[in-house]
C-alpha cells in the first residue's frame, strides 16, 4: 500500500482520477492500538499516612545547619536527630516507641567538637552508631539499652585522618566492621572498625563529595561529586569503572537500584529544573531516561526499595513525596502517586525492613524533620489489603540483621550476597475489636394469658403517666393515699400497686 492512493471515482469537475493523502501513521504502523495499555501493578494504590499526634516526636531543637543531609537515622530501636546546640555538635538519641513530647533537659551524645553533620546506624548491631563532624573526626558510639540516661561524652572509637571537615558516612551493605567516610579534602577513607584506623583511601576526586551508594553486596561505589562527575569505583582497589561528565544534568544525589544494573540520579537541569535520570552502570556515556520533575529548588533525595522495586522522591523545603515503580523495559520509571504535606521538610530518617509494621501492610516509613515546629512526623506507606494473614507477595525475603563478611574478608577480596530473612516471623494479626452486647437480667410476666420476656426498666425509662403526674403535681409525687379527691388511679396503676 502506498501513501497516495487512486479512487476509482473520477471528479465531475475536472474528469480526473483524484488522489488523495492516506494517513501515514496507519499505513506506516498499522498494528498500533489507541486504546491505553492496561499495566497491572501490586503497588498502584500505595499511599502515605502521615502518623497521629501521638506517633510523632514533639519539642525536639533539630538543628538549622545547611549542609545537605538528612540529620536524622533511624533504626527498629532508636531514632536519632542532630539537635541544635552552642559549643560543639550532639544529638538525640529516643526509643523509637516513646514518642510524644520530649523533655527539654533529654540526655544526648555530645562528644564532638563541631557540629555533627551525618550519622548512620549499624545496620546490624542496633545500638552502634557512628557520626562525623566538623572537627575533621568520625566517632563510633555504643548506646545502652533502653536509650541514654545522662549525657554521653566518649565515644567508644575515635577516628581521625582527614585533614578537613567530614561530610559523608557510608557503613559496607554486607561487612559489619567497614565504613566510609568522605571529607571536604576530596578524599573517601575506608576504616577498619575492628583494627581501629584506616585501611585504604580513594582519591580520584577533584571536588567535594556529594553521595555515596552502594550495590547490592557492597562490590560496587557510586559517588556523586560537586565537580559534576558521576563515578563508579571498585572500592578496595580505588579504580574508577565508569564515568559520566554531566553537563546537562548536574548530579546531586546517586542510588544503585539493587542487581538490576543501574543507577538513578536527581539533579539540576541546565534550565534549573529539577530532574531525575536513569542510567546504566556498565556504561555511563550518556542516561537512558531523563525526566523533568518540577521547578522548584530544593534538593530531591532519592530512597529505593530493593524489595518492592519503589523509587522515592523527596524534596527538601518542600512537604511532597513522589514515588514511582522502576521496571527493566519502557516505561522504566512508571508515576504511582504523590504523598502531600503542607509541612516542608528538612530531612529524612528511614526505619529498616525488619521494623516495619507487617500487619498494616506497610512497605516503607520515613521519618520527616519538620524544623519550623520541632516535630519528628512519621509517614508510613501502606498497600491496602482487605485480608489478615500475611502478604507474602508485597514481603519477599529481604536483607537481614547478619553480617555476610568479616572485614578481613571483604578486604581480602570476597564479595557475598546479603543473609535474607523473613519478615513473616515479627507478623501479628491486628486485634478485631468485637462488639460485646452488657449482660442484662431479664424477668417474666404474664399478660393476656402469653408468656412474654422484657429488659428490665432502665434510668432513662420512664412511664408516660410518671411523667404526666410529675409536671402536673406541684410537690412530690404522692402515693395513692394522699391524691387529690378529684383524682382516681386506676385499680393496676403503673406508678404504684393496685389496693
Amino acid at each position: 500500500m502506498g501513501l497516495y492512493q487512486k479512487k476509482e471515482n473520477v471528479s465531475p469537475l475536472c474528469g480526473q482520477a483524484v488522489y488523495c493523502f492516506t494517513d501515514i501513521f496507519t499505513v506506516l504502523c498499522p498494528q498500533i492500538s489507541w486504546r491505553p495499555t492496561y499495566r497491572s501493578s501490586k503497588f498502584r494504590n500505595v499511599y502515605g499516612k502521615a502518623g497521629n499526634r501521638e506517633q510523632c516526636f514533639d519539642g525536639i531543637p533539630i538543628t538549622r545547619n545547611v549542609h545537605d543531609n538528612h540529620f536524622c537515622a533511624v533504626n527498629a530501636k532508636f531514632l536519632a536527630i542532630v539537635t541544635e546546640t552552642a559549643g560543639g555538635g550532639s544529638f538525640l538519641v529516643i526509643p523509637v516507641n516513646k514518642a510524644g513530647r520530649i523533655d527539654p533537659h533529654q540526655p544526648k551524645v555530645c562528644g564532638h567538637q563541631g557540629g555533627v553533620l551525618d550519622i548512620k546506624w549499624n545496620p546490624f548491631i542496633d545500638n552502634i552508631i557512628a557520626s562525623c563532624s566538623e572537627d575533621c573526626s568520625v566517632r563510633i558510639w555504643e548506646i545502652p539499652e533502653g536509650g541514654l540516661r545522662r549525657n554521653m561524652s566518649e565515644a567508644v572509637l575515635e577516628l581521625y585522618g582527614h585533614s578537613r571537615r567530614v561530610g559523608l558516612i557510608e557503613w559496607h551493605p554486607t561487612c559489619s566492621g567497614i565504613l566510609f567516610s568522605a571529607g571536604y579534602d576530596f578524599k573517601i577513607l575506608i576504616w577498619n572498625l575492628e583494627v581501629g584506623g584506616p585501611v585504604k583511601m580513594i582519591d580520584c576526586h577533584s571536588d567535594v563529595v556529594l553521595c555515596m551508594s552502594f550495590n547490592t553486596d557492597g562490590s560496587l561505589l557510586a559517588t556523586s561529586c560537586k565537580d559534576k562527575h558521576l563515578r563508579v569505583i571498585e572500592p578496595r582497589s580505588g579504580k574508577v569503572l565508569q564515568e559520566a561528565d554531566c553537563k546537562s544534568h548536574r548530579v546531586n544525589r546517586v542510588v544503585f537500584l539493587g542487581n538490576m544494573k543501574r543507577l538513578v540520579t536527581t539533579g539540576v537541569s541546565r534550565w534549573n529544573t529539577r530532574q531525575v535520570a536513569l542510567w546504566d552502570q556498565e556504561d555511563l556515556s550518556m542516561p537512558i531516561i531523563e525526566e523533568e520533575i518540577d521547578g522548584l529548588s530544593g534538593l530531591l533525595f532519592p530512597f529505593y526499595d530493593s524489595d518492592t522495586h519503589m523509587l522515592y522522591l523527596a524534596g527538601k523545603g518542600d512537604g511532597n513525596i513522589r514515588y514511582y515503580e522502576v521496571g527493566t523495559e519502557k516505561p522504566y520509571l512508571q508515576y504511582l502517586m504523590e504523598f502531600r504535606s503542607p509541612a516542608p521538610q528538612k530531612g529524612l530518617g528511614v526505619m529498616p525492613k525488619h521494623g516495619l509494621d507487617v500487619a498494616a501492610c506497610e512497605v516503607f516509613r520515613f521519618y520527616k524533620l519538620v524544623t519550623l515546629r520541632g516535630l519528628i512526623e512519621p509517614i508510613s506507606m501502606i498497600v491496602p489489603r482487605r485480608s489478615e494473614t500475611y502478604q507474602e507477595d508485597i514481603y519477599p525475603m529481604t536483607a537481614g540483621t547478619e553480617p555476610a563478611l568479616t572485614a578481613d574478608e571483604w578486604l581480602s577480596g570476597m564479595d557475598r550476597e546479603p543473609v535474607l530473612m523473613s519478615l513473616k516471623s515479627g507478623y501479628k494479626r491486628p486485634c478485631q475489636k468485637a462488639f460485646k452486647a452488657p449482660v442484662r437480667e431479664r424477668k417474666t410476666m404474664v399478660m393476656n394469658g402469653l408468656l412474654e420476656s422484657i429488659p428490665p426498666k432502665t434510668e432513662n425509662e420512664v412511664k408516660p403517666i410518671d411523667v404526666l403526674l410529675y409536671h402536673w403535681w406541684p410537690t412530690p409525687f404522692p402515693s395513692s393515699q394522699s391524691v387529690h379527691p378529684g383524682w382516681k388511679l386506676p385499680l393496676s396503676s403503673p406508678c404504684g400497686s393496685s389496693e
